[in-house]
């Protein structure tokens, strides 16, 4: 696998820019909401996602023109603006958009890499593993948002 990506740079750099979305990702999740820290991690996890979505999008060597994981791309690259630009803002009912928005986008960056690791799996077939896997990442991980997230702005103080 390193001898392949080493051939491919873009590739390769899609892998270090999403580890570093998934780091700052995790960061961000563990800080506490609100603070300077939370908005700085938070902006380098944003501008992580942007990158990593882009050269997804320069990718074609699996299907060899726009795939389905070109179209998640975007849509991960809607989620990411939806969460960013209501905290920018300040919109009515920002905090709600901005954590549904963000943790969602967080979701879909683990199901990206779950689906990745699963689709390598020798014997594994690449089709069902990517899909099962994804599904498995994003089931978990909005029953955690349902759970969280109101507990989380509960706590958090009003702006």
């Amino acid at each position: 696998m390193i001898a392949h990506l080493e051939s491919h740079w873009l590739g390769l750099i899609h892998l270090l820019i999403a580890s570093l979305a998934i780091l700052f990702g995790t960061l961000v999740i563990l800080s506490r909401k609100g603070t300077r820290r939370h908005r700085w991690v938070g902006r380098i996890y944003v501008i992580m996602m942007v990158f990593v979505n882009l050269t997804a999008l320069l990718i074609y060597e699996l299907f060899g023109h726009f795939g389905p994981f070109h179209w998640m791309a975007l849509f991960s690259l809607a989620t990411v603006f939806a969460g960013y630009l209501p905290a920018l803002r300040k919109t009515p009912h920002w905090k709600h958009q901005h954590a549904y928005f963000m943790a969602g986008s967080y979701v879909g960056l683990m199901a990206a890499a779950i689906a990745e690791i699963a689709g390598r799996v020798p014997g594994w077939s690449f089709g069902p593993a990517v899909v099962i896997s994804s599904i498995i990442v994003i089931v978990i991980g909005v029953r955690v948002m349902q759970v969280r997230i109101p507990w989380i702005l509960k706590r958090s103080p009003q702006q």
